[in-house]
């Protein structure tokens, strides 16, 4: 998935545009663990399906920032 808009794609990480690479990373970090499948899991079908729209929607963020930043 592609945001129309690199802003989102922060928001998503809920970190600032001006952030660092390393706050970047660590954002990232934090919403994956919290929303990681295996972290949800038994919690029941409708919660484990939105934790892991927002897992996929975390990572296709974090790669956005990363192709843009050039970041590795």
């Amino acid at each position: 998935m592609h945001y129309q808009d690199t802003e989102s794609a922060y928001k998503i990480l809920e970190v600032e545009t001006s952030a660092s690479d390393d706050e970047v990373k660590k954002a990232y970090r934090k919403m994956a663990m919290k929303y990681h499948p295996d972290k949800v899991r038994g919690l029941g079908e409708q919660h484990e399906k939105a934790a892991n729209e927002k897992f996929i929607k975390v990572q296709d963020a974090y790669e956005q920032i990363k192709k843009e930043r050039n970041m590795k």
